[in-house]
């Protein structure tokens, strides 16, 4: 559950320093309209799925040699006048940058691939609504992940939303060619290994 906090409408940069004074540097807040909203902090489930996202697209730019992923609910700047800025989980964008140009302050272009793992506190119609918004703001491809039914629903402009289980495979579709992998691998912790769906087995 999202809780508003008093405060005059901000500009994504006094955001960035308003969450880092002292006394908020233990808190988690986004910003809507300039309006700052503070969220519960996140669980286990929720950072192992994230991290297990994370090191796989990672490990997709280093092969093909492009782009980079942000995780850790990075923030990114997605609506202007008022400012809008997003703690998404997990991004990726396609440019080519070195570490030194990267902004120690909020993203002000948007990744191609947005991520969102849902957490206990999270309804479903409020993250839907949230990955609508990313797509109308022109992310290409948006996943959201549900720890729960382990599985993932892809957005896209222009589409219907659809869902892939478990024993599905994940696509980065044009988006991120070359891109593929079993949704389970999302889910799976050191020492599993993934079960062969039961239409495949012998």
């Amino acid at each position: 559950m999202t809780t508003a906090t008093a405060t005059r409408p901000l500009t994504a940069a006094a955001f960035f320093d308003w969450v880092h004074r002292p006394e908020n540097r233990d808190r988690w807040f986004e910003l809507e309209r300039g309006k700052v909203i503070e969220l519960p902090p996140r669980g286990e489930r929720h950072g192992v799925v994230c991290g297990n996202v994370g090191r796989i697209l990672g490990n997709y730019t280093f092969q093909i040699g492009q782009g980079y992923v942000c995780t850790n609910d990075t923030g990114v700047i997605v609506e202007t006048d008022p400012d809008t800025v997003r703690g998404i989980d997990v991004t990726l964008y396609d440019q080519s940058r070195r570490y030194d140009e990267l902004t120690v302050k909020y993203a002000e272009h948007l990744p191609l691939l947005a991520v969102e793992m849902l957490s206990p506190h999270d309804r479903a119609g409020r993250m839907m609504k949230r990955a609508l918004q990313f797509v109308r703001k022109g992310i290409p491809l948006v996943w959201l992940v549900d720890g729960d039914e382990r599985d993932v629903s892809v957005y896209r402009a222009g589409r219907e939303p659809y869902v892939l289980n478990v024993e599905d495979e994940i696509t980065g579709e044009e988006i991120l060619p070359e891109f593929r992998c079993r949704v389970a691998e999302f889910f799976l912790m050191p020492g599993e290994t993934q079960q062969e769906p039961e239409s495949a087995a012998t």
